[in-house]
């Protein structure tokens, strides 16, 4: 994923709740959100060019998402192996903690820059890969959100999803990060990161919802994980330009 606001909120019924978009050329194969057939535990859309995954859900109430980390003082090896293998990874491993500190002591030096969140009724971690450093956090109770930095770094429209998470009632949070996460508002110049890329493409990615011919907002999604560890995702896909393409609610 490329933006996501989450209210992590352990001692709840449900502790968690996320929303998110991911931005990923119009051209990449993907499949939409779905029961994994060589592993029908695993419930998440799926890139089908390296075959892993931004945000999926294992039976037994264990979850994963993946931002991108958008910096070019991070060196990254050459062939680099797939980010999203790590959220199927990270569902798949027999001892999450085991295999978060692995990852966190050494393996992680292997990809590119990322931020990885693994969470399960009663427990959270984020992992950011950035320049400097691998990190592993329990991030505290509370309303947190991420983007192509680190956690909680203050750009305009991870902002103002997080804080249409924070600020709506248990009801409407689907609606109101919603119009959040649709918003194609691109931030003024004074208030952009300078991640590298240009300010052109600064601008065009500081909208939350993108709009284009060949890049864009691809898909939109909802999570609930609850106490008894039932996922329930949803997930809203778009073309070209924001073309609306379809819309599924699963359930693991």
């Amino acid at each position: 994923m490329c933006l996501l606001a989450f209210a992590w909120q352990p001692d709840t019924t449900t502790p968690l709740r996320l929303a998110g978009n991911r931005d990923e050329r119009h051209d990449r194969p993907t499949q939409a959100l779905h029961y994994w057939k060589d592993n029908p535990a695993l419930l998440g859309g799926r890139d089908l060019e390296a075959g892993g995954s931004w945000l999926a859900a294992a039976r037994g109430g264990r979850i994963a998402a993946l931002t991108n980390v958008r910096d070019p003082a991070i060196l990254t090896p050459t062939n680099a192996p797939s980010r999203g293998e790590l959220v199927a990874q990270a569902l798949e491993c027999d001892d999450i903690d085991d295999w978060l500190f692995e990852l966190t002591d050494h393996r992680a030096q292997r990809y590119a820059g990322f931020n990885l969140v693994v969470a399960t009724p009663k427990r959270l971690w984020h992992l950011h890969r950035g320049k400097e450093s691998v990190t592993l956090t329990n991030p505290p109770s509370g309303v947190h959100g991420l983007s192509n930095a680190n956690l909680n770094t203050p750009w305009p429209k991870l902002n103002a999803v997080r804080d249409a998470l924070a600020t709506s009632a248990p009801d409407n949070w689907r609606q109101a990060t919603g119009q959040a996460l649709n918003d194609p508002y691109q931030a003024p110049d004074s208030q952009l990161p300078d991640t590298g890329v240009g300010l052109m493409l600064e601008r065009q990615l500081s909208a939350a919802f993108i709009m284009g011919e060949t890049y864009g907002t691809r898909a939109t999604s909802w999570l609930t994980l609850d106490r008894q560890g039932q996922v329930t995702i949803t997930e809203k896909r778009f073309g070209s330009q924001g073309r609306f393409e379809g819309e599924t609610t699963l359930s693991i």
